[in-house]
């Protein structure tokens, strides 16, 4: 059944993190994939809140092989930075590297940057971490906005976040935000987690869906598709039914494809290729 272009598939180099950016780029081309979303964490790129690695490089790596990067995911869960860090100099320091990075997708020819709401302090009222979670996503869209790229907001689990973690956090901070260049990007694993689905979601934000991570699971797990319980054909076609054009990103982050991602892509692909275009 034809439900998705090869093209919406967007391989991830999270799960390449033992391995050079070559050898990333190269096993994207053998596993059949045309689209890259890219993670800009060392050693595959370096990025901070005062400088970043030279675009062009990058980007002709990524041209002469083929393929093309449109969305950008900084590194926002193990590096220091977050969306809504509470200390002065760390919510400064925060605010300059994800500029840095909404600088650096325009600089690719991105289309989109992927975030995500940040989290509070356990001991301290969840209100006051949402109201910096807040205003930072709206001085990004701000920011967003003067380099022609889409923001797209994804909730997170409930280990990694108290602030947007179930489409009605989404859609309160959406609303809340009311930028045209925030926009909502599903991830199905923490959609599972919460126990929703993909239509519900389609049925509160429509048209600003941009994006996805759109992954296996149990819910748990960020895996290949194949490896978990979630009915790879019925997402597509809700996708497809709800007029979805955008792209599919391979946010691979279970430890266990680290030795050999390039075998676990083509496996992945393999899964996707049922569904392509002819």
């Amino acid at each position: 059944m034809e439900l998705i272009t090869r093209e919406q598939v967007a391989g991830m180099n999270i799960h390449y993190l033992f391995y050079s950016l070559d050898y990333f780029l190269d096993s994207q081309v053998k596993a059949g994939i045309k689209t890259i979303e890219l993670w800009p964490g060392v050693p595959h790129f370096f990025l901070d809140s005062m400088t970043y690695s030279d675009c062009k490089i990058i980007k002709k790596k990524i041209e002469s092989r083929g393929l093309q990067v449109k969305i950008l995911t900084p590194e926002n869960c193990t590096y220091q930075y977050q969306f809504a860090a509470k200390e002065p100099e760390l919510c400064e320091k925060s605010f300059k590297y994800f500029s840095n990075a909404i600088k650096v997708a325009g600089e690719l020819g991105c289309e989109i940057m992927a975030i995500n709401s940040g989290w509070g302090y356990l001991n301290e009222d969840r209100e006051e971490a949402w109201k910096r979670s807040s205003n930072m996503l709206s001085r990004l869209s701000d920011v967003a906005s003067r380099e022609w790229i889409k923001l797209a907001m994804e909730s997170l689990r409930p280990e990694e976040s108290q602030l947007v973690i179930t489409l009605n956090d989404a859609k309160r901070m959406f609303d809340e935000i009311n930028h045209p260049n925030l926009k909502v990007m599903i991830d199905t694993i923490a959609m599972g987690v919460a126990g929703e689905t993909i239509q519900q979601w389609f049925d509160v934000f429509k048209n600003d869906i941009i994006h996805t991570h759109f992954v296996d699971g149990n819910p748990y797990g960020h895996l290949i598709w194949g490896d978990g319980k979630y009915d790879q054909e019925g997402f597509l076609k809700i996708l497809k039914d709800n007029g979805y054009k955008g792209y599919l990103g391979q946010e691979i982050t279970e430890f266990s494809y680290f030795k050999d991602p390039a075998s676990h892509d083509i496996r992945n692909m393999t899964s996707f290729e049922r569904f392509m275009f002819k």
